[in-house]
C-alpha cells in the first residue's frame, strides 16, 4: 500500500504501477485489483494506507483470567 501510494503520488499510473511492482516483487506483488483499488482510494483522497476500524470481534482476546485457566490447563495435563 505504501509503494502504491508512492508511486501514485510520483504521478504514475495504475499498469505503471503494477509494472514497477512486478519488476521488483514478482509473483509476490499485490494483483492488479488490489492495484486499481488503492490507486482509486488514494485518487478520492485517502492518504492513510492502514485499514479503518471496523466493528467485530477483537482481535485478541488475552485477559489474565484466560492466561491463568490456559496456565492451569496446562499443569493439570
Amino acid at each position: 500500500r505504501s509503494v502504491i501510494r508512492f508511486l501514485f503520488l510520483e504521478g504514475k499510473s495504475r499498469s505503471e504501477i503494477k509494472e514497477r511492482l512486478d519488476a521488483v516483487y514478482g509473483d509476490s506483488s499485490p494483483s492488479m485489483a488490489t492495484v486499481k483499488n488503492w490507486f482509486n482510494e488514494f485518487q478520492r483522497g485517502r492518504t492513510s494506507v492502514f485499514d479503518e476500524p471496523r466493528p467485530g470481534a477483537p482481535k485478541t482476546a488475552t485477559t489474565e483470567d484466560n492466561m491463568t485457566k490456559i496456565h492451569d490447563l496446562v499443569l493439570a495435563d
